[in-house]
């Protein structure tokens, strides 16, 4: 914390203001060369640098700022704010900035962990029943779009959730899944189709359609219980069982249903999700 002196009307050296305010030359140097604090004075014959105490409060907030994690250019943006709410609103953009690299974070131990247990052969190993069923055709409001990651699509239920509401589309009692076209895993870009079965169709508006699913003959399904991390298992399974079951190979695109989530489960503990994979026996 810099002490505020006395002196109101004193001019200092840069090595006596960097004393009194117990911040290094090589900083106050780097302030003047950035803007953020210039010099009150500059000597016209020897040239040197000089400060007045009137500036320490400005140093203090270029301090609290940097050491908050703001940038040059932020920290100019917040010490030109034209009034304090303009301050805070940066400020308040900031803090959620770093809110959302600490859950980043997070996630990151959360993976370490996972990851020790895998190395040192602990994993709690969870075995997945596959049960194999035909999945006839059906009316469906659809909404297909390409996502950022797989995380997006609870944003996507919630727009679809919106069209329903706003047109009053009558569903059926069928459980609304996903569609994923993608022939392969990806992290972002993600083309998903979202399926509500519905009693009647209604005119094609604003990227929704109504159309009939395609039957899936054969199709492997599992159910996958507690957060959706345990998904990559649940897939794991599906490779293993695969690979003893010679006679089928995947085919098509494969499907989600969510039972259990976060619109009607508050612990992922519980939440239950099911996995379906199209196959083809092969002759």
């Amino acid at each position: 914390m810099i002490v505020k002196h006395d002196m109101e009307n004193s001019m200092f050296k840069i090595g006596e203001f960097s004393k009194l305010t117990q911040v290094t030359i090589r900083m106050l140097r780097h302030y003047d060369e950035t803007g953020l604090l210039k010099p009150a004075q500059i000597d016209p014959i020897t040239g040197y640098r000089l400060y007045s105490t009137e500036q320490i409060p400005v140093l203090n907030k270029i301090i609290y700022l940097r050491d908050s994690g703001f940038q040059v250019a932020d920290i100019a943006a917040a010490l030109n704010a034209e009034d304090d709410t303009a301050a805070a609103s940066l400020l308040d953009k900031k803090y959620r900035e770093i809110q959302k690299l600490i859950e980043t974070e997070k996630k990151k131990l959360k993976k370490i962990e996972y990851a020790k247990k895998e190395l040192l052969g602990s994993k709690n190993e969870m075995h997945y029943n596959i049960l194999l069923k035909s999945i006839p055709s059906c009316q469906v409001l659809s909404l297909r779009n390409v996502i950022p990651n797989y995380y997006a699509e609870g944003d996507l239920w919630k727009t679809m959730s919106g069209f329903i509401d706003k047109h009053r589309v009558l569903l059926s009692a069928e459980q609304t899944f996903s569609i994923y076209h993608d022939t392969e895993y990806k992290e972002e870009h993600v083309d998903v189709e979202l399926c509500a079965p519905v009693k009647k169709k209604l005119a094609d508006m604003d990227g929704f359609v109504f159309r009939d699913t395609e039957p899936v003959p054969l199709m492997a399904c599992t159910m996958v219980y507690g957060p959706f991390s345990n998904i990559a298992d649940a897939y794991i399974s599906f490779a293993q069982w695969l690979q003893e079951k010679s006679q089928y190979e995947m085919t098509g695109q494969t499907r989600q249903i969510v039972h259990r989530g976060p619109w009607n489960e508050s612990s992922p503990e519980k939440y239950l999700t099911e996995i379906q994979i199209p196959l083809r026996e092969l002759c």
